[in-house]
């Protein structure tokens, strides 16, 4: 595998791109061994630099966590990269023209996890802890456990969050599957239940976007042999139900990654169930909707899954989760329009 930074089209070389972050290099080293694995093409990765690695200001400010997108999907449509590699959670909710999503690989651990100092659990933390995170959801389901710390927020890619650990906080909250990607799991002290604490929708997954066949640059790859046999050896249908059902809650929501909402969606008993829940920002109260679909022979299609977070979503909506966190701010503080 090279690790050129800009690489022209070449007969039967696949171009994934990333962004520059060890994280996301790390995941897409992986979705691209994994493609020359099985199919024996050739792969390289072009890196991307995007407006959410270069500036500290918080998520909100920049408007949500598309400043993370935005520049891969510019190299995609200029046909600079053949396949952008994302974490789904990443991923503005609506529509992208020209660009699809073509594969969803196995997803990893979705849960949240705690690094705090001396090995300590949440219930460990001394009374007046800091805990420190980026997301205001993990921010109100730390508070509604331990209304006793002090949250504050931080910005950083894994390295730079974890460095704070032992020096101006005491913990800091992450994505377990972050963390498990960069080889870092071993500072994890706490994984969070997930029908305790539900995560970002889509998160744990990955997104493999290509150009689609209305791509503004005319330069289609959804036809294209080597793409497409890379592209099913990637995808894990399983994966792509769950996200998806999770996401649909965000969109009908109108409300972005950043948003105090948690889901997760998973298989059980022949059936696809997702738990949604709305948080106060301080933690003090919440709303939880749980609904399922039944499978056939394992699957949904979209329309199914798409529809059980839209169900899903009106549900929070009729009991009052706009009155709870104010959607409307979210929505156009991130962006996600």
């Amino acid at each position: 595998m090279r690790g050129d930074t800009y690489l022209s089209p070449q007969p039967g070389l696949i171009r994934f791109g990333t962004r520059r972050s060890r994280l996301a290099v790390a995941q897409t080293t992986q979705v691209a061994e994994k493609v020359a694995r099985e199919t024996g093409a050739d792969v390289a990765l072009v890196t991307v630099t995007t407006k959410g690695d270069v500036s500290r200001a918080p998520l909100a400010e920049l408007g949500g966590t598309g400043v993370f997108v935005s520049a891969l999907r510019d190299a995609l449509l200029d046909n600079r990269c053949d396949l952008a590699v994302h974490s789904f959670k990443d991923l503005p909710t609506g529509p992208c023209e020209g660009i699809v999503v073509g594969a969803v690989p196995e997803r990893a651990d979705p849960r949240d996890a705690l690094c705090a100092r001396d090995g300590l659990t949440l219930a460990e933390l001394p009374t007046g802890a800091r805990v420190g995170t980026g997301s205001p959801r993990r921010a109100a389901q730390v508070l509604a456990v331990r209304p006793d710390l002090q949250v504050e927020d931080i910005r950083g890619n894994i390295d730079t969050r974890l460095s704070f650990v032992g020096d101006s906080l005491d913990a800091v909250v992450l994505a377990a599957a972050g963390l498990d990607r960069a080889d870092s799991s071993s500072v994890i002290t706490e994984r969070f239940d997930l029908s305790a604490v539900p995560t970002a929708a889509g998160q744990g997954a990955l997104a493999v976007e290509v150009r689609g066949a209305d791509s503004g640059s005319g330069a289609t790859v959804l036809t294209e042999p080597r793409i497409v046999t890379a592209l099913r050896a990637l995808e894990h249908p399983a994966s792509r139900m769950t996200a998806e059902a999770e996401r649909s809650v965000l969109l009908t929501l109108e409300a972005g990654c950043a948003a105090p909402i948690g889901a997760t969606a998973h298989i059980t008993g022949g059936k696809l169930q997702l738990r949604a829940t709305v948080y106060r920002t301080d933690g003090t109260a919440q709303l939880e909707v749980v609904s399922a679909v039944p499978l056939g022979n394992g699957t949904a299609g979209e329309a199914i899954v798409l529809q059980l977070g839209r169900d899903v979503a009106g549900e929070l909506l009729s009991r009052g989760a706009a009155e709870l966190t104010d959607l409307g701010a979210v929505l156009v503080r991130q962006g996600n329009r």
